[in-house]
């Protein structure tokens, strides 16, 4: 520890270089991370809320939710064997307010009132970011597909499928918007084995998110550009690693000669790069929580202390490794050799 101490001190430049370079990159992972996930809810929290079950649609709707349709009587004895079970669908459509202004939500519907809020006839629930839109309790909306107003019984707190707000409504209501009498899908919760269901095709709720237009290739896009920054901080202190031991050839050669270890010349590497790594990870989330309060208002940023502890473990790990990878040259290092090559 001392030893590593006091190389930083004599060669704070380079060390301070080195530091910057993780902070940036590091700092960037996070935000591109915390946009991803905020995305992801923005796409999909009313499905990542749900919890941990089996999804059934019709084999023959390509897995494509808004194309299936679970016929009645399937229906029924799927509810009448599993207590908890539940038909529902999902439909984008539009409402209208007062002024005859459109707002695009996804509607949805259940029949079981225990995994969604009971709504009933002739009213709705909406998700919380239309009230930034002016809609308030009390306020009537309009569907051009129904024959009478939504009343808005209230708002639920981040729901939101395909980028847009949600709006419950009851069964009765959804059949006469979209003419028809059969469920999209069923959904029946619990972490045991899954049971097939003759002409129905099954999906975690992990499966049944990338069915979800854009999602998919939306969360695909933003994760590799994140790992791809983390494999270029380990290739960063490979790289910078390698060229401090080349110059230090000379240097390693004596530390040996006067009986030096191998590991005690690891360890000094491994500490610089832990008290590099800690410094400039400390100063990249301090940073991405704070970008996360000045956000602009409507931009997706959702970045969780789960996440975060992630991609610093990942920071230390790829670190340990790039810099690992760098000092085999050191086990190499004959003392006599090093020291005559670092005279020449």
């Amino acid at each position: 520890m001392k030893m590593a101490w006091k190389e930083i001190i004599k060669n704070k430049s380079r060390f301070i270089i080195l530091g910057s370079i993780v902070f940036l990159v590091s700092l960037l992972t996070f935000i591109i991370s915390g946009l991803a996930n905020g995305l992801s809810q923005d796409n999909a929290a009313l499905i990542k809320d749900m919890p941990e079950g089996t999804f059934y649609m019709d084999e023959n709707a390509d897995e494509t939710y808004n194309l299936s349709k679970i016929d009645k009587s399937i229906a029924e004895q799927i509810i009448k064997e599993t207590e908890d079970a539940t038909a529902l669908s999902i439909q984008m459509g539009f409402l209208n307010n007062a002024d005859d202004k459109q707002l695009g939500v996804a509607f949805v519907t259940a029949t079981n009132p225990g995994l969604f809020p009971e709504v009933a006839d002739g009213e709705v629930l909406l998700d919380e970011s239309l009230k930034d839109k002016g809609v308030k309790v009390g306020d009537k909306l309009t569907s051009n597909q129904l024959s009478k107003d939504l009343l808005v019984k209230g708002f639920v707190e981040q729901k939101k499928f395909s980028h847009s707000p949600v709006a419950f409504i009851n069964p009765i209501n959804y059949q006469e918007m979209y003419r028809v009498e059969e469920m999209q899908m069923m959904f029946v919760p619990g972490k045991d084995e899954t049971t097939s269901i003759n002409g129905l095709q099954d999906f975690s709720n992990k499966s049944f998110l990338n069915t979800i237009p854009s999602y998919s290739a939306e969360q695909l896009s933003l994760n590799m550009i994140v790992w791809f920054l983390v494999v270029i901080s380990g290739m960063l202190f490979g790289i910078f690693f390698y060229m401090m031991n080349v110059q230090k050839i000379g240097l390693y050669g004596i530390l040996k000669a006067i009986g030096v270890k191998t590991s005690a010349l690891f360890q000094m590497m491994w500490t610089q790069m832990l008290l590099i790594t800690t410094i400039a990870l400390a100063l990249s989330i301090a940073l991405s929580q704070l970008f996360s309060t000045i956000a602009p208002e409507g931009m997706p940023f959702h970045l969780t202390l789960a996440t975060t502890t992630q991609l610093a473990i990942v920071f230390l790990i790829i670190g340990f490794i790039g810099a690992t990878l760098s000092g085999i040259q050191i086990r190499k290092i004959q003392p006599l050799q090093a020291i005559q090559q670092g005279e020449m």
